[in-house]
C-alpha cells in the first residue's frame, strides 16, 4: 500500500511543550501566541492521527484531502489569531470542536472495533478520560498550595493517559 507522509505526534507534541514550557517562564505576546498556536497544531495533528489510524492506508487519497483541509484550517486559524484578532474566546471554541471530532471518532471507532479488539477499552478510557481532564482547562481554580492550578493538573494528568493509550 501506498505510505502516506506523517510527522509524529511525539515531534508535534514535544514543540507544543517547549512553546508552553517558553510561554509560562516568559509571558510575552510573542511566547503566548507560540504556545497558541503549538497547541492548535497538537490539537488538529491529534484528528489527523485518528482518521490515519481509524482508516487505515486503504484510502490515501482521502487522507491527503482531509490533512490538505486540517492545515488549511491551522493556517486560516493562525492568520486571523495573527493579523485580524487575538480571541481567546475562538481559540477556545476552535480547538474544543476539534478536540470533541477526536473524541467522537475514537469513540465510534472502539463501538464498532470492541469485539474484535480485548484491548480497545483502553482507548476509550483514555480518550474519556483526557476529555475530561479537559475540564480542568474550563474550569479554573485558584492553585493549591499556591502551586498546583487547574492548567498545571491537567498537565500533568495527561501524562498518564498518553501511557494507557499507547
Amino acid at each position: 500500500p501506498p505510505q502516506i507522509p506523517n510527522f509524529p505526534l511525539s515531534q508535534v507534541s514535544l514543540n507544543a511543550w517547549f512553546w508552553s514550557t517558553v510561554f509560562h517562564t516568559r509571558d510575552t505576546a510573542l511566547t503566548e501566541k507560540l504556545d497558541y498556536f503549538c497547541a492548535s497544531a497538537v490539537v488538529l495533528h491529534s484528528v489527523y492521527l485518528c482518521c490515519v489510524r481509524t482508516l487505515g492506508l486503504q484510502r490515501p487519497a482521502l487522507i491527503s484531502i482531509f490533512r490538505a483541509f486540517l492545515l488549511l484550517f491551522l493556517a486560516g486559524h493562525i492568520s486571523y489569531l495573527s493579523l485580524v484578532r487575538f480571541d481567546y474566546g475562538y481559540n477556545l471554541v476552535a480547538n474544543a470542536a476539534a478536540g470533541m471530532l477526536t473524541v467522537a471518532w475514537w469513540l465510534r471507532w472502539c463501538l464498532r472495533q470492541g469485539r474484535r479488539l480485548p484491548h480497545v477499552w483502553k482507548c476509550a478510557a483514555a480518550v474519556l478520560l483526557l476529555q475530561a481532564l479537559a475540564l480542568l482547562e474550563l474550569l479554573d481554580f485558584p492553585p493549591l498550595l499556591w502551586v498546583l492550578d487547574a492548567h498545571a493538573l491537567w498537565h500533568i494528568g495527561t501524562i498518564p493517559l498518553n501511557v494507557l493509550f499507547y
